[in-house]
């Protein structure tokens, strides 16, 4: 819209000066066209920064009943600034809990663009679900991504969104998670088995988990995703591992440098003379080329194989709907999403337990009453994803970490269309926020002790057995996952790989925090990271 009203105004400029110069030349008495044009031009555009800044967003913008926050941050700044609060989605939530409102609270951005922030479960339904094609995700949030994602599910939008989820789909399926069970319990064993050689090292029993997670959910996705053990947890220096530390570890130059991808075009960014410019190109390169071997590599493997292979690559070829480079876009995405979302979740959790060690108890005490042995027990013949489903507390546990830290704290969606959310109408190009990190905290959907760590309120207290919308009355109420058709695909997979983590974990450790006294602040750009890590002094105990 806004580049289309900007050639407007130069053909409109260019119209207005030909006719003055040629028709009226004593009321713009210069000499040259190109005079009469640089006017009418300059006129034009201080007209539309009028509109743009002050007209429009106070006397015609269909949002201006709406309920607003007070505290802007200035002429022209507006409430901009909130989009990078820490930890992300913050601002969002202090907005939700100070202002009323009926489901749409209505802020002004830099130069007072509109902006909306969803907060009541009708409204967010009608975005995800109802309506979930009239809305896609922001096209400067795309640009970023597709640097590191490619072309890949999460990077695409409409028909070819629709066709590659069919496609990927049954790859995520129930049964295919059940059988994947294994997987997640065996690498979970490997995880503390390396924790405790890691220990062994040190005297004082602490150690920086958020490597360790990052290193056990990359062999996981491996085995599960590439049919290929990436054995990340036995080489320290693996490449892979290291590319995506690098990439996603949360500092205030790459805070800038996101920020940046908001406010100026791509080619322009990548013109400055800036050492994290030249760190992107180099690590991206060099996770497609990891991704292209290991697309050859299962191709050439699934040719000498006869026994069909359930990962996720082998079904993926199977399909025959992807190309090469399809497939090298598709792994990107998977390698990313696919580990860093447990890894933050699984931190996290780490973190949860080590505050709260009655709950920390309590769920060792359901683990070790319920699993015999914390080696691989596939080869017992036990049904472990069953087993480990049927666990309540183990469950609410979890749900309650992605419920308090979900791993994409803030998402937005743009409209593509003259729209409406809930009978409010929305034109096209008005951004929306749906922000799990305010939403799953917000006192309003889950009570009073909404920020409070309490796995109880995924238990039904009658039964005993887990309640799968915990204390909300509605399931829009938790967002970690989002809903509809541009849900996360792989949240069976995230939620079954959780559960053997923190079951493995919490049963073969006592966690603490390193030093009681310091506050583990969230940070990260996209994703929700500890900054500095996470510390924990862990004790091993008998299983």
């Amino acid at each position: 819209m806004a580049r289309q009203s900007q050639i407007q105004i130069f053909f409109v400029s260019l119209a207005e000066s030909a006719i003055s110069f040629y028709f009226l030349p004593r009321v713009f008495p210069t000499t040259t066209l190109a005079g009469t044009f640089l006017i009418f031009l300059l006129i034009n555009w201080s007209f539309y920064f009028v509109y743009l800044l002050i007209i429009y967003p106070f006397f015609l913008s269909p949002f201006r009943h709406l309920p607003k926050p007070g505290g802007s941050y200035g002429p022209i700044i507006a409430h901009g600034p909130i989009m990078f609060s820490q930890p992300p989605g913050s601002a969002f939530l202090r907005m939700m809990k100070e202002v009323p409102n009926d489901g749409i609270i209505h802020y002004r951005s830099f130069f007072h663009e509109d902006r909306l922030l969803l907060t009541e479960p009708a409204q967010i339904g009608d975005v995800l679900v109802h309506k979930s094609y009239d809305f896609e995700k922001s096209p400067w949030i795309r640009t970023f991504l597709r640097q590191f994602l490619g072309d890949g599910l999460l990077m695409t939008e409409g028909d070819e969104h629709k066709h590659q989820r069919k496609q990927i789909m049954p790859a995520f399926s129930f049964r295919h998670i059940k059988e994947l069970y294994p997987v997640f319990w065996s690498k979970s064993v490997e995880l503390c088995g390396a924790i405790k050689a890691e220990l062994l090292e040190k005297k004082d029993g602490v150690i920086e988990l958020n490597h360790f997670s990052t290193q056990v959910t990359m062999d996981i996705i491996g085995l599960a995703g590439l049919g290929r053990d990436i054995g990340s947890l036995r080489n320290a220096d693996d490449e892979l591992i290291k590319n995506y530390e690098e990439i996603l570890e949360p500092t205030a130059e790459k805070g800038i440098y996101f920020v940046l991808h908001l406010m100026f075009p791509l080619r322009l960014i990548k013109m400055l003379p800036w050492k994290l410019n030249e760190r992107v190109k180099i690590t991206t390169k060099s996770l497609k080329r990891i991704c292209r071997e290991f697309v050859q590599e299962k191709k050439a493997r699934m040719k000498m194989q006869s026994e069909e292979q359930i990962d996720i690559l082998s079904i993926l070829l199977r399909s025959n709907a992807f190309s090469d480079d399809g497939l090298v876009d598709q792994l990107l995405t998977f390698l990313a999403a696919g580990h860093e979302t447990t890894s933050s979740a699984f931190t996290w959790a780490s973190h949860l337990l080590a505050l709260n060690p009655d709950v920390q108890k309590r769920l060792r005490a359901e683990i070790h009453e319920n699993i015999a042995l914390p080696r691989d027990i596939s080869s017992e013949k036990i049904d472990i994803a069953g087993l480990l489903e049927s666990l309540p507390y183990l469950n609410a546990v979890c749900n309650e970490t992605l419920r308090l830290y979900p791993t994409i704290p803030v998402s937005s969606r743009v409209a593509t269309r003259d729209t409406s959310i809930c009978g409010q109408y929305v034109p096209a190009g008005t951004l929306s926020f749906i922000v799990p990190w305010a939403i799953n905290r917000n006192p309003r959907l889950w009570g009073e002790d909404a920020e409070k760590f309490r796995p109880e309120r995924w238990i039904d207290p009658g039964t005993g057995r887990a309640n799968y919308i915990g204390s909300a009355d509605s399931n829009y109420s938790f967002l970690t996952f989002l809903h509809g058709p541009r849900s996360c695909i792989g949240e069976k997979f995230a939620r079954a790989e959780l559960r053997a983590l923190v079951a493995v974990f919490c049963g073969s450790f006592e966690m603490q925090m390193a030093d009681p006294n310091k506050m583990v602040k969230p940070g990260g750009t996209i994703t929700s990271k500890p900054i500095g890590g996470m510390w924990l002094r862990l004790h091993p105990v008998a299983w």
